[in-house]
């Protein structure tokens, strides 16, 4: 009885919060109104709270009253609302840039929190751009927030684009850079794009007064399983904060006509070494496809076709087998795991992903790493000949695994092994449809 008073209780709160949501968005689209309202006419000065705000840097001889002005003036967008564009959008929001667009499909999760600051256990569930709205708006109240609850494609990129002065690539996949790229060059905008990955971040400025495009330094995309974004290589939240703040750094120093934008340069930080590297780049291509004077490439594409990978950040999806060599987790489950029957199981993990958490049966852990350099394949091979078991493979979302068993199975057949195969969606299919109770990360 008294779980269920809980239960009803929680429902209660739940139900209470969401009504005090909505009253919040209220009020806060009444304020906006009425600031836009009275700011109309204030865009050629600033205000006495402006000036207090902004006081510490406008006595940089680098901004002063008139390098505060351009940014109350200028726009910018930043696409993605994660580890890059929190600190991103929280710095140009701080330094005073009049308009901000913020743009993301995603929902916020328990796993963004680590390094997507501007997102609270509270907001776990809402849309991102609604947290980081919510969160900007409360620290500037004199800025305007725009959010564009979407996913970027070639339908929609120019009419939200051509918007803004500026614009932020805050993502973290391939088709999206070239999208982004294209899109900006077509409507001459220039393009601050970073990315990070585990302990390693850079930074880079594309499109601006004569430098390269994303396209002149690489014409075409990267095959996709060599693709590793911050969900499945991992990334430190101090690394993304690092670079988000330097992308607003960059954009703040376009909008004031400043020297040194990163331009034709490449910005590398090393975190394990708290090194920084300065890097120059080519220049733009004289026959690039999109930014030459004679470009081949003048209406925006399907870029999920020209780079063979979704244009979404999270749960990308190989498919390098074919159906044969592949089971799912729950045929796997029914017919092999819960039965009992004979099989050898192998992880293709890191070990520290192995380590927070692993299938009932696992019989090794040995990281795709290992097997692509064949530095440990021995041992599948040596336990495979002393079973004659079948060998299943399994990681964290069903594409190692696969690149496992494309590695491995020409070496299965030569030593008559039985067939390796790969688990269907691996280990996040397993916990959607098998054992709800297993952890996801």
């Amino acid at each position: 009885m008294g779980e269920m008073n809980g239960e009803g209780e929680i429902e209660v709160l739940e139900n209470d919060i969401r009504t005090l949501r909505k009253q919040l968005q209220e009020k806060v689209q009444q304020l906006k109104t009425l600031k836009k309202h009275f700011q109309k006419n204030c865009i050629t000065k600033l205000n006495n709270d402006e000036i207090a705000r902004y006081s510490r840097q406008i006595i940089l001889s680098e901004i002063g009253v008139q390098g505060q002005l351009k940014l109350k003036k200028a726009s910018v967008l930043v696409v993605g609302a994660g580890g890059l564009g929190c600190p991103a959008s929280l710095y140009l929001a701080g330094a005073g840039i009049g308009r901000i667009g913020v743009l993301d499909y995603d929902e916020v999760e328990l796993t963004n929190l680590h390094r997507q600051l501007l997102h609270t256990e509270a907001t776990v569930g809402l849309t991102k751009v609604t947290s980081v709205q919510s969160y900007l708006e409360q620290l500037n109240s004199q800025i305007e927030i725009q959010t564009h609850h979407t996913q970027l494609t070639s339908d929609n990129a120019m009419t939200i684009l051509e918007q803004y002065d500026v614009v932020v690539d805050a993502t973290d996949n391939v088709a999206t850079r070239y999208l982004l790229n294209d899109a900006c060059v077509m409507l001459h905008k220039p393009l601050v794009s970073g990315s990070a990955l585990q302990l390693e971040g850079q930074l880079t400025v594309y499109n601006y007064r004569g430098g390269p495009c994303y396209r002149c330094l690489f014409p075409s995309p990267p095959p996709p399983e060599s693709v590793t974004n911050c969900g499945d290589g991992g990334v430190l939240g101090a690394i993304t904060g690092v670079i988000g703040a330097l992308q607003a750094l960059e954009t703040i120093k376009i909008i004031l006509s400043n020297e040194g934008v990163l331009s034709g340069r490449l910005l590398l930080f090393d975190g394990q070494q708290s090194a920084f590297r300065n890097l120059k780049l080519r220049p733009k291509k004289p026959t690039c496809a999109v930014c030459s004077e004679t470009p081949t490439l003048t209406k925006l594409i399907d870029y999920e076709q020209f780079c063979q990978m979704k244009a979404t950040d999270k749960d990308t999806a190989l498919t390098v087998l074919q159906p044969c060599e592949r089971i799912s987790v729950r045929e796997y489950h029914d017919g092999w795991l819960s039965v009992g029957r004979g099989h050898l199981l192998v992880d293709v993990r890191g070990a520290n992903q192995f380590e927070m958490c692993q299938l009932p049966g696992t019989s090794v852990n040995i990281p795709i790493e290992d097997i692509l350099s064949n530095r440990r394949t021995g041992e599948i091979f040596e336990r495979a000949q002393q079973t004659m078991l079948p060998v299943y493979f399994v990681c964290r979302r069903g594409n190692d695994s696969q690149l496992a068993v494309r590695h491995l199975a020409p070496m299965f057949q030569e030593r008559d092994l039985p067939a390796p195969r790969d688990l269907i969606g691996g280990l996040h299919a397993w916990t959607k449809t098998v054992d709800p109770n297993f952890p996801i990360y």
